[in-house]
């Protein structure tokens, strides 16, 4: 082991040796032999065990301690190499602080070391090697520290390991991992790779609430006892070194060093999930559990413990998210979509304000006569970093984080705006109405009565000239502040749509009592209509049944996703008033609209 420098003892005094000048003082000439009998009397009589070594590294004399230590007596000790006697040579940092003791180039060093007593026992001393003042000697001892490591150990088994279930702590766990990526192991044969089976129990809240603390700790003691015969059955059957390690509450870690590959921390991975779902016993209490889990492996060189927990807690929450009791491997292009995912929703709020939203429109055709009648304002993200965003990349974010407020208030006030401008810019012309989108969280976190009202007088924009569109699941079932709201926008003029109408389980009775004037049937009906060859019968009876059911409440009828001239002309024929999708147009800039006002049919 390594020494520490310490400062030079007291001057003056120096151990007795045999056959020289022992006992030496920088101000006196000499001593009685009287007075050099009593110092060599306290060197042998004293308790610590001590040595005098010449600059050889020879021992010259030592005390009864230091060969009571030793198991010899003092005699057998002279002419003997220090060095030898107390390991000072098995490793290069000590053996080259030592010799420079002995060269006079360094004052004093002390290290630790293991040393085998001839009984059998062993034993942790703690060397201390410093020079004899006017002398070319050194003074070596020894303390005994073997009740101090003892006793530091249990300290340390008692800090690093979980009370509960006698694991390895979280502490323990990451300086395990930490030492583990940092071994030079890992370029000398070894596989190079690492593994982690990071998971928790699945509603363990639930058995503390209901049957206790106590229960639950016995529970966590139990799977404790199961992971680890996971583990050792596993690492006995395959190469590496496992731990398994309780993080905290019911977290679980298994830390498989020098794995074979992805396959066998799947194995380890199913093992434990069939050695949960076995019941507990626990004192005449039956419990089942689940777990889930989250597998990460990967070379152990580029790794950081930082890294490697962070891709383990985003598998595990994978795991949780497709519906638990089961184990999922980590996958980067899950990751990034997810990292994507986070950046996009950490600055879409600051996006609004840097006016990174543009609005494109597309056209909202008469299905008689392939007129435009309106258009759908649709928001794309201009990212400075993943390019032109559709709304599906960031819409659901916004909704999430509440941000749908704020970007929802723009696209209203850009689209009312650009709708009142085609107006003026072409006033001979039949006014284009503007449909925009709206997510319920609009209703519920912002006052959207006044922010249409405040909107349309801003613009000034008439009120049948917007349509606003909400989903079937957002409207249908509507009670209490969204029903108000509703009810207050179709007073004021305004056109409610209720948005991809028939992909849920509508209450048709309850939709005649809503404020809507406008279905938009869901595109799927329409693709079923693309099979012109073939048609299915039972497509046409549907859509039908839905349009002419709507036609009986007074509403208006929009087909979306209409690409062909055969699915057209099979709509028209069952009554749709207009129609929507790229037989007609694709959704375009502002200035693509203007050149379609007034031009006549789209397509018929």
């Amino acid at each position: 082991m390594s020494g520490t420098s310490e400062g030079t003892g007291p001057a003056g005094v120096a151990v007795p040796g045999s056959n020289r000048p022992l006992i030496t003082e920088r101000h006196s000439v000499g001593r009685t032999a009287a007075e050099l009998r009593d110092y060599r009397a306290a060197f042998n009589a004293a308790h610590l065990a001590m040595a005098v070594v010449d600059h050889e590294g020879v021992v010259v004399t030592a005390n009864e301690a230091f060969a009571a230590l030793l198991g010899t007596e003092p005699v057998t000790l002279l002419e003997q190499s220090a060095a030898d006697l107390v390991d000072l040579a098995s490793d290069g940092r000590t053996w080259h602080a030592y010799r420079e003791v002995l060269r006079g180039r360094r004052s004093r060093f002390r290290c630790t070391r293991r040393l085998k007593h001839p009984d059998g026992r062993t034993l942790w001393a703690e060397v201390t090697v410093a020079p004899v003042p006017d002398s070319r000697n050194v003074l070596l001892s020894i303390t005994d520290i073997s009740d101090r490591r003892e006793l530091l150990a249990r300290l340390r088994q008692v800090q690093m390991h979980d009370p509960v279930t006698r694991l390895p702590n979280r502490t323990l766990f990451f300086e395990r991992l930490s030492a583990a990526l940092e071994s030079s192991a890992y370029d000398q044969g070894s596989t190079g790779r690492i593994g982690l089976c990071y998971l928790d129990l699945d509603g363990f809240k639930a058995v503390n609430d209901t049957l206790g603390h106590r229960v639950g700790d016995r529970l966590l003691a139990a799977v404790a006892t199961r992971l680890t015969e996971c583990a050792d059955s596993d690492a006995h059957t395959r190469s590496g070194s496992h731990l398994v390690a309780r993080l905290g509450g019911d977290e679980f870690a298994i830390l498989v060093e020098d794995s074979t590959g992805t396959e066998q921390l799947a194995d380890l991975a199913r093992s434990v999930l069939v050695a949960l779902q076995q019941p507990f016993d626990l004192s005449g209490q039956r419990l089942s559990v689940s777990a889930s889990i989250g597998v990460v492996e990967r070379a152990a060189a580029g790794t950081s413990a930082t890294g490697l927990m962070q891709a383990a807690d985003t598998t595990l929450y994978w795991a949780k998210a497709d519906g638990k009791a089961r184990w999922t491997l980590f996958d980067p292009e899950r990751n990034a979509h997810r990292m994507t995912r986070q950046a996009l929703s950490s600055t879409l709020r600051p996006a609004v304000e840097r006016g990174e939203f543009a609005l494109e429109y597309q056209p909202l055709v008469g299905m008689a006569d392939g007129v435009p009648r309106g258009v759908e304002a649709l928001v794309r993200w201009n990212h400075p970093q993943f390019g032109t965003l559709a709304p599906n990349r960031f819409i659901a974010i916004a909704e999430e984080d509440g941000s749908i407020v704020q970007l929802g208030r723009w696209v209203l006030r850009t689209a009312c705006r650009q709708a009142r401008r085609w107006q003026t810019d072409h006033p001979d012309a039949l006014p284009l109405f503007v449909s925009v989108n709206v997510a319920v969280r609009q209703v519920w976190d912002s006052d959207l009565v006044a922010d249409v009202a405040e909107i349309l007088a801003e613009t000034g924009l008439a009120p049948h000239l917007l349509q606003l569109e909400l989903t079937e699941s957002a409207v249908m079932g509507s009670a209490g502040r969204p029903l108000q709201a509703l009810q207050a926008l179709s007073d004021m003029g305004v056109q409610i749509a209720i948005d991809d109408f028939g992909t849920g389980y509508s209450n048709l009775a309850y939709l005649s009592r809503l404020p809507v004037s406008v279905l938009k049937l869901d595109g799927s009906f329409v693709r079923g209509f693309q099979d012109e060859a073939h048609p299915n019968p039972a497509d046409e009876t549907v859509v039908e049944a839905m349009v002419q059911l709507a036609h009986r409440l007074g509403l208006t009828v929009t087909a979306e996703c209409v690409e062909t001239a055969g699915q057209a002309s099979r709509l028209r024929r069952i009554g749709c008033d207009t129609g929507q999708g790229w037989l007609y147009s694709r959704a375009v800039a502002p200035e693509r609209i203007a050149e379609l006002i007034g031009v006549g049919a789209l397509s018929v």
